[in-house]
């Protein structure tokens, strides 16, 4: 009687499971079940056949493993924009704690265009990745439907509201603006401007300004001045203009970004900061400790955000259970861009 080892990969192409099995004189069908963990198979069944997968050099297709199991060990992610050095920081501690955990990760991008986001996601559920994490809960209804009719785990970052619909892993844009307009306020300025984002489409800009007419409101005080800008240095650098035309003795930034076009151009017109006019930001990116003079912000958890926004979605996968979400504190960082009056 022929023994099975003696035909095992008789051939130049890779090593499948089947030759594994031939190899080991078992089955396919118990391969597989070594594969995948089974407790099903003996030791010494389990020992022949993953001695037979070393010998033989068997790498497992994975693809075809996922299929069968419906697990890809895979997460997506679609942000705005790698531009900004917020959601990269985001970014790196999602990516790593995926695969610590060993997930890989799909990233797209959406340029802030909600119809691609809406094409992003389906593309998502279509690469068959088990969890998603979005920015926001802006976005199309059709977006809304893909993700309730895939049951896609998701999560949204970036911004906390519990009454948003989906899990949020964030922090609240409005109340984070609370902090920084009091200490514009204590510091003596009353004609204070903003210079928002854009907020078409996006509940983080909305919110902000939000946040801030509240503050002010509470302050007895209205908004001097306000225009909205992209997220750009030199589109920032057009938009300040008529603002710094106003007489506003300070400018509250949608973001550092915006601010550091303002900063610009204040300088542009041999102006003083803080003395003639104050400038504050919002993310704290690593730049802004180092400017001239050093920006007032607020400081955003992103590091910390992407870390727990991969836990809660890896979480509720591996638990099979709904995504839950998380809230997180931001911070005043006062610099030398302000000044006590």
């Amino acid at each position: 009687m022929t023994d099975k080892r003696d035909n095992a990969n008789s051939g130049t192409g890779p090593v499948t499971q089947a030759d594994v099995a031939r190899f080991a004189n078992v089955s396919t069908a118990t391969v597989s079940r070594v594969l995948n963990g089974s407790s099903l198979v003996r030791p010494k069944v389990r020992e022949t056949v993953e001695q037979a997968i070393a010998q033989l050099g068997y790498v497992p297709n994975e693809g075809a493993r996922a299929l069968a199991r419906r697990r890809s060990n895979t997460l997506g992610a679609i942000i705005p924009t790698l531009n900004n050095a917020m959601f990269a920081a985001g970014m790196n501690a999602f990516e790593e704690e995926a695969r610590q955990n060993g997930y890989g990760l799909f990233i797209s991008v959406s340029n802030y265009d909600a119809a691609q986001e809406s094409f992003l996601i389906r593309q998502m559920i279509e690469r068959g990745v088990e969890g998603l994490l979005l920015v926001g809960n802006t976005r199309m209804d059709e977006a809304r439907d893909l993700l309730q009719q895939s049951a896609m785990r998701h999560v949204c970052a970036w911004a906390y509201d519990p009454a948003a619909g989906a899990p949020n892993v964030g922090f609240d844009n409005a109340k984070a603006m609370y902090d920084l307009v009091d200490h514009v306020v204590d510091c003596g300025y009353r004609k204070i401007a903003m210079l928002a984002a854009m907020q078409a489409g996006n509940d983080r800009a909305q919110q902000r300004v939000q946040g801030v007419r509240a503050r002010l409101a509470h302050h007895g005080l209205k908004l001097h001045a306000f225009a909205e800008t992209r997220y750009s240095v030199q589109w920032a650098k057009k938009a300040v203009v008529r603002i710094l035309s106003s007489g506003a003795d300070a400018i509250i930034c949608g973001n550092d970004v915006i601010a550091y076009g303002v900063l610009s151009s204040v300088k542009a017109k041999a102006l003083t900061v803080p003395r003639d006019i104050a400038v504050v930001g919002f993310d704290d990116l690593p730049l802004s400790a180092d400017l001239d003079p050093a920006l007032t912000t607020v400081r955003v958890p992103a590091h910390q955000m992407g870390q727990r926004a991969a836990l809660e979605l890896l979480n509720a996968i591996e638990e099979d259970r709904d995504v839950r979400g998380y809230q997180l504190e931001t911070h005043l960082v006062i610099r030398d861009s302000t000044m006590q009056l």
